[in-house]
């Protein structure tokens, strides 16, 4: 089972790179898109429904922010669209799509960068998906929540780690959460399973030079369940092309689908 995940920062400013194309040739499984920025009424042409997949979207109440897409190779039993609570909806942040007793998710969490009160938003989103992720660890299915997390979890995980201990992205408190969600819960940072290595970012800053040099940080996740550590195969972050300002991150899984 091959799932593909990616930031696009614009599903069709990522078409018009020629992520699509690109996909075509890949054919993961299981493709979760976050960041879509666009309605499904503006996603009717071919271009965004290719030929062999389900397609499922979750956009944001604001046109051009957030979303999230899903598409499937197979059609899932059961599509939940958002996490259930209103303020995070509202934004378009949560795609489940549940393969017998597998679910994968589609997460877009906020990003706290922008200012003091985003980050608060960030903090409150983290304290009530801890507690989602408690019930999802307890309840007998299987997870693989794909996404951009807006969290560098180790000081391997970014370039420029001891500038930015003060920044949204690698606080103190945002580590320390992930960690839990590690430790304490016993989710899996799948990537890691498979690859220990450093300089491996899937988002760099569009500021200077930063896509040149590799300035970049690891803050896209496959999150599985315990159970499916020992079925990871192998990662692959994809950068030989750029369909926006992160990477395609791609995992498979002894896992039939």
């Amino acid at each position: 089972m091959k799932i593909t995940s990616v930031n696009v920062n614009g599903i069709r400013a990522a078409a018009r790179k020629g992520f699509f194309d690109w996909l075509a040739g890949e054919q993961p499984d299981v493709l979760c898109l976050q960041e879509i920025k666009a309605k499904p009424e503006q996603l009717m042409d071919a271009t965004f429904r290719p030929e062999g997949y389900f397609p499922f979207f979750h956009s944001a109440e604001k046109p051009g922010y957030s979303g999230v897409a899903l598409y499937a190779k197979r059609e899932p039993d059961a599509v939940q669209t958002g996490i259930g609570w209103a303020d995070v909806d509202a934004e378009g942040r949560y795609l489940e799509a549940r393969f017998g007793d597998l679910s994968v998710i589609s997460l877009y969490m906020q990003s706290g960068s922008s200012s003091e009160a985003r980050q608060a938003v960030k903090y409150d989103f983290m304290d009530r998906f801890y507690e989602h992720l408690r019930e999802l660890s307890t309840n007998g299915r299987e997870y693989i929540i794909c996404g951009d997390w807006n969290i560098a979890h180790k000081e391997i995980d970014l370039k420029n780690w001891k500038s930015n201990q003060k920044n949204s992205g690698f606080l103190p408190e945002e580590r320390a959460w992930l960690t839990r969600v590690f430790d304490e819960l016993g989710f899996v940072d799948a990537f890691r399973v498979v690859n220990q290595e450093a300089e491996q970012y899937t988002w760099w800053s569009n500021r200077g030079q930063a896509w040149a040099k590799n300035v970049g940080w690891r803050i896209d996740y496959h999150v599985v369940t315990q159970a499916l550590k020992e079925r990871i195969r192998s990662a692959a972050i994809y950068t030989d092309e750029r369909f926006s300002d992160h990477a395609p991150l791609t995992l498979e899984y002894d896992y039939p689908f």
